[in-house]
C-alpha cells in the first residue's frame, strides 16, 4: 500500500500542478478574446472553477502531509506562459488556443480518472468528492469547447474575410 500511497501522493501534486498550469495559460488566452464574448465569458466561468479546483487539491495535499510540488508548479506555468506568449504572433491564435485548451482538459479528465480510481483503492472518499467534482468541471468544459468549435472558427472566419483583427 505505500508504493500505492507513494504514486497517489504524486500524482496530486501533478494534478495540482496542471490546474496551476491551466490558470496560467487561460488568463493568457483571455486577454485576447475581446471580439469573442461568448468564448471569452464560458473561460473566465472555467478560471473561477479552475482556482477552486487548485486549492481543493492544495488542500488535499496538506491534508495528507504532503505539500505541492514547488518546482511542478512553477515549470507549469513557466510552460504555459510559454504558449501563452507564442499564440500572441499566430494570426489564428484564437483557433490554436481553442484546439490546445480542448485537449488539455482531455489531460485533465484522464488525470482525474487516474485520481479516482486511486483514492477509491485507499478508501479515500474525501478525496473522491474532490476528484469528480473537478471531473465534471473538466467534463463540462470540454464539452463546451467541443460544441463551440464550429462557432469560434466561424466568427474567426468572417473576421479575417473582413480584414478586421481575426487573432483578438
Amino acid at each position: 500500500m505505500d508504493d500505492i500511497r507513494e504514486h497517489y501522493l504524486a500524482w496530486l501534486r501533478d494534478a495540482h500542478a496542471m490546474e496551476e498550469q491551466a490558470l496560467t495559460m487561460m488568463r493568457g488566452m483571455l486577454s485576447r478574446l475581446e471580439h469573442y464574448p461568448v468564448l471569452c465569458a464560458r473561460m473566465e466561468k472555467h478560471i473561477a472553477e479552475t482556482e477552486r479546483q487548485a486549492e481543493s487539491l492544495r488542500k488535499l495535499l496538506e491534508g495528507r502531509d504532503s505539500g505541492t510540488s514547488a518546482v511542478k508548479d512553477v515549470l507549469g506555468k513557466a510552460t504555459a506562459l510559454g504558449q501563452a506568449l507564442s499564440g500572441m504572433f499566430a494570426d489564428d491564435e484564437v483557433i490554436k488556443g481553442a484546439m490546445a485548451s480542448y485537449t488539455f482538459e482531455q489531460m485533465e479528465i484522464a488525470a482525474y480518472k487516474v485520481l479516482i480510481s486511486t483514492a477509491a483503492v485507499l478508501e479515500d472518499t474525501t478525496a473522491m468528492a474532490v476528484f469528480e467534482e473537478n471531473l465534471a468541471e473538466e467534463q463540462d468544459m470540454a464539452d463546451w469547447l467541443f460544441d463551440h468549435l464550429d462557432q469560434t472558427t466561424r466568427i474567426f472566419l468572417a473576421r479575417d474575410e473582413a480584414g478586421l483583427p481575426a487573432r483578438r
